[in-house]
């Protein structure tokens, strides 16, 4: 469902900060372009890890940022509590379908198996026509490579339509990845 102004873009990415620095630089460029364009970030609630850098980013250059976080993990103390909206919700699932349901496209940096779950599932939710909302990977120093060439495994060896593996746009630059997104929402809204 489309969204008054701001657009919203929900991020997915690791509640840790990885041990390359480029990853929290990354996460600290990409908080700060979201509230260059005058959007909304939507993302997990944490203030840890990548999270909390997107989140801090955004929030000091201005950005309403809306976190969605299960109840147990923000009890485990690591909601951020000092974002512009933080809702708590019962589940990780639910998580994710509050997390749609506030945003208009996706967009993942580096993470873990919640990052790619997350990521994954917002996928399959256009793959199958659940929703209609653009899916973008931040692929920075290579950290996704091996995640991609799966993807092209699965293209050629026939359990992936080449139109679904074109659903996710992929770049190693925040700026351009967002161009991309916010353009292919707005093909996919008229």
């Amino acid at each position: 469902m489309p969204h008054p102004s701001p657009f919203s873009l929900c991020v997915f990415c690791g509640s840790s900060h990885g041990q390359d620095p480029q990853f929290a630089a990354l996460a600290y460029d990409v908080g700060r372009e979201i509230a260059r364009r005058n959007w909304r970030l939507v993302y997990g609630g944490g203030k840890v890890g990548l999270m909390g850098i997107i989140a801090d980013a955004a929030l000091e250059a201005g950005a309403e940022v809306i976190g969605v976080i299960p109840r147990f993990l923000y009890e485990w103390e690591v909601g951020h509590d000092g974002l512009t909206r933080l809702e708590i919700v019962d589940s990780l699932g639910e998580r994710k379908r509050r997390m749609g349901e506030l945003s208009d496209a996706y967009l993942s940096l580096p993470g873990g198996i919640g990052t790619l779950d997350e990521m994954f599932e917002a996928l399959s939710w256009t793959q199958v026509r659940v929703e209609s909302k653009p899916n973008g990977l931040l692929n920075r120093a290579g950290y996704f490579d091996g995640l991609l060439a799966f993807l092209g495994r699965a293209t050629s060896d026939g359990f992936m339509k080449p139109e679904h593996r074109d659903l996710l746009a992929v770049d190693t630059e925040p700026a351009a990845l967002l161009d991309q997104l916010f353009s292919r929402a707005a093909a996919q809204n008229r």
